[in-house]
């Protein structure tokens, strides 16, 4: 019978300090312990990192960075993180340790929580997270074995392990850790990251709460992630009748594919929630935290001070036995305290005309308020300030966000206090601002965008490519779109643009590949590997110099004249190799007369007639005559036609 092996961490003593006493989880980074601190006396939680780990830097670095960004987190919705070291070849983190169970747990002993329950918990995550994201740092890990419920009624999110400064916000390949059952669309496609991610996984941890489980499910994790790129999460009241309209949105809008579409972050989320709160009447059960620090907004829950009590009014004096003298001496006490108050508050009133008056007499009460005129015309504007006894005073600068001809701003401000006849300026748009562009034919993309930036022109991320002369890579132009949705024009040697334009970028791919000379099936891939197409219907041709089957002719130009783009079909002509020739007919002529003929005509005659001019100085030629050839008929320039001569035939 096999035993379990015992854990060699049990009972030792880290860095000369934390006792471990048992082990509570294990993930894949690292294995979790609760342990005594020695010095302070308290219940720990001891994360130490897989020892296999240990000597990976990575691994390393991103072990610290967990201590060092919740650490930065002081929020009662956050895992304490106290301590973070070294003990050899131990890296171990030291935090808060809150016996009680995860939401996970609960979920599998519950399945399906009620719309009270998932309130609270909801609302204390938002908590948590919105201290994170205000502190600049995305979870990237959002998921129910992260929330911790403990047994005093606290709500907590953990396990920072995955989280990055929102600045840093690009994971690829082995970097995209987070569980794939919350990952955000962008996280699955382009592999980036934000604090709008852990919204994604906020909604569908809150949909499986609400329904009792997830909202996707594949026998393979990329097929789970296919459906986070491509189809919308469905309302969980599909699935459960009794949740609420406003949880139906909030899931939907906290799970949009665009992040764009989503809460900017979970204070805009927590927000919406504590709206729904009250607008369904639903209240979060306030726990040891929220009780402690947490202050709610008017109408969500009763705010609950540590160490207060309430008191009775105090009633009417009682009859305690005292003697009528006393009972006099004290109505005398209290009548002597009302006159007084009255004369205090008399005199509080007299200082307080006083103020009344210097304010709106020479204090700034007295001064005239700037009124509203961003939008109007200038003379529209001229006339509000001037009926406020303001004197207006014109200034132009250009916008791409005000109409020519409108105000954009006062100087002093709306509702800014001024003394009467005071200068109001009154900034008065003139539309964009018109720049020179220069010539941008033959420069680099990059190039070309930076100099579009610089002058405030629109640049669309669609580019449009055409094979060209120039080398691949570089402009060939820019086409401008105006603003105002005039024609657009072509800007490759200079032009002149104005601030908000449009434009789109036109790329050279080079010059379209020669193939002529080269066997169809090479030209076929070469032109398809620069992504143009080739016509099924492919022309053939003699061709004394081109081999039969290999190309002869390419189309040069498009129908309509413009360059060749990808995606275009060029037609090609095939060679058929040399035309065929009509064989003269020589039989019965001497052999010299034949072997001119067929030379006249293009035809090479067998080397043995040519032998025989040698003997007798090419009497033969003259004397034997051709008794037969072949080829008959017809057949390709520069093919030998053999004579057969004879001197009787």
């Amino acid at each position: 019978m096999n035993t379990p092996q015992a854990d060699p961490l049990i009972g030792r003593l880290v860095d000369g300090r934390y006792r471990v006493r048992a082990r509570i989880a294990r993930g894949g980074m690292a294995t979790v312990y609760v342990a005594t601190d020695m010095r302070l006396e308290r219940r720990i939680a001891l994360k130490v990192m897989h020892a296999h780990l240990s000597d990976d830097s990575a691994f390393q670095s991103r072990f610290i960075q967990e201590a060092r960004a919740a650490a930065r987190l002081a929020d009662p919705h956050v895992v304490n993180v106290f301590d973070q070291g070294q003990d050899g070849e131990l890296a171990y983190l030291v935090m808060e340790y809150l016996p009680g169970i995860t939401l996970r747990e609960l979920m599998r002993e519950q399945k399906r929580l009620t719309v009270a329950q998932t309130i609270t918990i909801m609302d204390a995550i938002l908590s948590g997270l919105a201290a994170a994201h205000s502190a600049g740092i995305v979870h990237r890990d959002v998921k129910p074995e992260n929330v911790l419920l403990a047994e005093d009624g606290r709500i907590k999110i953990g396990d920072f392990g995955l989280a990055r400064a929102t600045t840093a916000n690009t994971a690829t390949g082995a970097q995209l850790l987070g569980t794939i059952a919350y990952l955000a669309p962008e996280l699955v496609t382009r592999g980036t990251a934000d604090a709008r991610s852990d919204i994604y996984a906020l909604g569908i941890v809150l949909y499986e709460m609400l329904v009792g489980e997830q909202p996707y499910k594949g026998e393979q994790p990329m097929q789970i992630a296919f459906q986070h790129a491509t189809e919308q999460v469905p309302r969980p009241s599909v699935r459960n009748p009794g949740v609420p309209e406003q949880l139906d949105e909030l899931v939907l809008w906290a799970t949009e594919k665009s992040p764009d579409d989503r809460p900017l972050d979970a204070k805009e989320m927590l927000s919406r929630l504590r709206e729904i709160e009250r607008e369904i009447g639903v209240t979060p059960v306030p726990t040891a935290t929220d009780i402690a620090s947490r202050e709610y907004d008017s109408g969500s829950v009763t705010k609950i001070l540590p160490g207060t009590a309430v008191l009775p009014a105090p009633a009417e004096e009682a009859d305690d036995g005292t003697d009528n003298a006393t009972r006099l001496r004290r109505r005398t006490a209290r009548r002597r305290s009302t006159g007084a108050a009255l004369l205090t508050l008399v005199l509080l009133l007299a200082v307080l005309a006083g103020t009344v008056g210097w304010w709106f007499g020479s204090g700034p009460g007295s001064l005239i308020p700037v009124p509203p005129v961003a939008g109007m015309t200038y003379e529209q504007a001229a006339a509000a300030v001037k009926a406020e006894g303001l004197t207006p005073e014109r200034a132009e600068q250009s916008s791409v966000d005000v109409d020519a001809g409108a105000v954009i701003e006062s100087a002093p401000g709306e509702g800014e206090r001024v003394e009467k006849d005071s200068a109001v300026t009154l900034v008065v748009s003139t539309g964009p601002a018109q720049h020179e562009l220069p010539a941008l034919r033959g420069k680099s993309a990059d190039e070309v965008r930076s100099i579009l930036a610089d002058n405030r022109v629109n640049v669309s991320d669609d580019v449009e490519e055409y094979f060209d002369g120039l080398d691949k890579g570089l402009v060939l132009n820019v086409r401008i779109s105006p603003r105002d949705e005039g024609e657009a024009y072509g800007c490759a040697d200079g032009c002149q643009v104005f601030e908000d334009d449009s434009a789109v970028i036109q790329l050279s791919l080079g010059a379209v590949p020669d193939v002529i000379g080269k066997p169809l099936d090479e030209a076929v891939r070469t032109l398809e590997g620069v992504q143009l197409k080739v016509a099924d219907d492919r022309p053939e041709d003699w061709s004394e110099s081109v081999a039969k089957g290999s190309v002869i002719a390419q189309t040069r130009e498009r129908p309509d004249g413009g360059a060749w783009r990808p995606g275009d079909t060029l037609t090609l002509t095939v060679s058929r190799g040399p035309q065929p020739l009509p064989i003269p007919d020589v039989k019965g002529k001497t052999v010299r007369d034949a072997v001119s003929t067929l030379k006249d005509a293009g035809f090479k005659v067998n080397p043995s007639i040519e032998d025989m001019e040698l003997p007798l100085g090419g009497k033969y030629w003259d004397v034997y005559k051709v008794c037969g050839y072949d080829p008959e008929g017809t057949a390709a320039r520069g093919s030998t036609v053999t004579l057969t001569p004879g001197f009787f035939c």
